[in-house]
């Protein structure tokens, strides 16, 4: 197949997807929260019930110079500097009374470059945003001024479920590089989990591939940009059926890499953002998680995810926090 064929199936295979799962005009020309509609009232008081135990777990990387960003896309780790430490109250020349002294620091970071969630003005389609709306218009030099991350920022809180592909279908609970995960495949996933993995509307959808485990034991490599497991393009449609409110992987493109098409770019993320309108989360710490779920063999949990409310940001970092 050349590069041209390719090029024209990919096109051909994305358009026909955004068609069959478009949630344009679902909530309303005005809406600015896509698939986190599903995220009810009701739905988060069933996701505070699960907790039994008490048992917490953050499932977030460290914020840390020697993270995975290597600068495609002029992302970097972040910088963490001190502004004023000990040794300056040690030294008295802050210049506070009765002997009171103190720490202050600063960091500077893409706001995508370690644990995060994707928002809606994150991918565009042929120059339209989520709800098909003008993406110049959208999202401007002063951000985004329509779905902005901070019109998420007391939404993300509910049922989470963990879908463990890793451990149900890898060697020594990881995928390779490139493993595509397909709607079958979490389907054998959910069933070998049991009941408490079934996936429906307003469900917070965690996909651990065991890519980040394997980072962490030998090195980041490619681990930013580079070959992955992840979702392939097919599940779209499963995406869109099962009206799950946001999903988050290990990895740090969510999607399978290479992508499936010859010459494609994350044409998954091209459908379910600006399309379904759903959050994508990527390089979430899942290792923790799937541990306690397998030991007692629960799969959902209460899960809340705040992302930071930088008006008009497109991304942002997040420390979720799951509990059991």
């Amino acid at each position: 197949m050349n590069a041209e064929t390719s090029r024209v199936e990919a096109e051909h295979a994305i358009a026909e997807a955004a068609t069959e799962c478009s949630n344009w005009g679902r909530w309303g020309n005005d809406d600015r929260l896509g698939t986190l509609n599903y995220l009810s009232e009701t739905k988060r008081a069933e996701g505070a019930r699960l907790v039994r135990r008490g048992v917490s777990v953050s499932l977030a990387q460290r914020f840390e110079a020697e993270g995975p960003q290597k600068g495609w896309r002029r992302r970097t780790n972040p910088v963490h500097t001190m502004l004023e430490t000990g040794l300056d109250a040690a030294a008295g020349t802050q210049g506070f009374p009765h002997g009171i002294g103190g720490a202050d620091d600063v960091v500077f970071m893409p706001l995508q470059c370690s644990t995060q969630w994707d928002g809606l003005g994150h991918i565009f389609d042929h120059g339209r945003a989520w709800n098909g709306r003008n993406a110049a218009e959208v999202v401007t030099s002063l951000g985004d001024q329509v779905t902005g991350i901070e019109t998420a920022a007391g939404v993300i809180a509910g049922r989470g479920v963990l879908l463990d592909v890793g451990r149900a279908l890898g060697e020594s609970g990881e995928l390779p590089d490139g493993f595509a995960i397909t709607e079958r495949h979490l389907a054998d996933t959910i069933a070998r989990q049991g009941e408490s993995s079934r996936v429906g509307r307003g469900d917070i959808v965690l996909v651990r591939t065991g890519q980040l485990t394997r980072a962490r034991r030998d090195g980041w490599g490619d681990y930013a940009g580079g070959p992955a497991p992840g979702l392939s393009f097919g599940t779209a449609g499963w995406l869109h059926r099962t009206e799950i409110a946001a999903i988050a992987t290990d990895t740090w493109g969510f999607e399978v890499r290479p992508n499936e098409f010859d010459g494609a770019f994350q044409p998954l993320h091209q459908v379910a953002i600006p399309h379904i309108g759903l959050y994508i989360g990527e390089m979430w710490d899942l290792d923790a998680l799937a541990a306690e779920c397998a030991a007692d063999g629960g799969y959902d949990f209460w899960l809340t995810a705040a992302p930071l409310p930088v008006t008009g940001a497109v991304g942002s970092p997040v420390n979720p926090i799951a509990v059991k």
